[in-house]
């Protein structure tokens, strides 16, 4: 069974003292994935926000957010160690702890998430939970052109919890000699042998992508067809066809 509670290493605010450190695995294949499949669908929707000939990309990588969002829930009660919230949520009082750590120049070492940085992520997935809600409100025209600009400043919201998330991890990359970024990539991190989990879970991991894939051809499919037959037509905010 997969311990939920802070490791030796996490203890420590000096995680090299009296420790044999080895490469291990930190985060699961689906954790991983989550991650990058909201870095891509978030950019891609704001990116094409603004583009009418692309509104079928946008809604599309809208509503894969919230699907993604119902799976991170799911996986922080189901999924390995270091992807449960019990692991990682501690309080204001442990963030302002690891934050005064930092000022020391003595940061607390944290295997999975510190709890500065699961703040910054329940943020995001509480942002990224209003954003999807306030985009379903525009596509289905309720409320008029208020919903519409709340899911603007949602989104410009979010783009700057997203920035500030980048630059605490490449501050904390730095600060404690270790790639955060590289660890999301291949889950491996610094650490005892015996604070790794055991599986990456790749088979959650491939249905996980398999359901994504399998929305948007359900997406393409479903989208209206131009009349020239030439493939799906966008949807306005009117509700007509865009003619291809």
């Amino acid at each position: 069974m997969n311990r939920t509670f802070p490791s030796r290493t996490e203890a420590r605010a000096a995680p090299d003292a009296g420790l044999a450190r080895r490469r291990i695995l930190v985060w699961d294949a689906p954790t991983r994935l989550f991650h990058w499949l909201m870095v891509f669908c978030f950019a891609g929707a704001y990116l094409t926000a603004e583009e009418d000939s692309l509104r079928l990309v946008h809604v599309t990588l809208g509503y894969t957010m919230g699907g993604l969002v119902v799976f991170r829930l799911l996986w922080g009660l189901a999924g390995s160690r270091y992807a449960r919230f019990s692991n990682f949520i501690r309080g204001p009082g442990a963030a302002m702890r690891y934050l005064r750590s930092l000022v020391s120049g003595r940061p607390e070492h944290y295997l999975g998430h510190n709890p500065a940085g699961a703040l910054g992520i329940i943020a995001l997935l509480g942002a990224a939970v209003l954003l999807v809600a306030s985009g379903w409100a525009t596509d289905q025209q309720v409320g008029g052109e208020s919903t519409e600009e709340l899911h603007e400043v949602i989104a410009n919201l979010m783009l700057i919890l997203v920035l500030v998330h980048v630059a605490a991890v490449l501050a904390s990359s730095w600060l404690h000699r270790e790639n955060l970024i590289g660890a999301m990539i291949h889950g491996h991190k610094a650490g005892a042998a015996e604070d790794g989990i055991a599986k990456p879970r790749r088979w959650v991991a491939v249905l996980l992508l398999a359901a994504v894939a399998g929305f948007w051809w359900w997406q393409w499919q479903s989208a209206p067809q131009a009349r020239d037959g030439g493939g799906p037509a966008v949807v306005q905010h009117d509700g007509a066809d865009k003619d291809g």
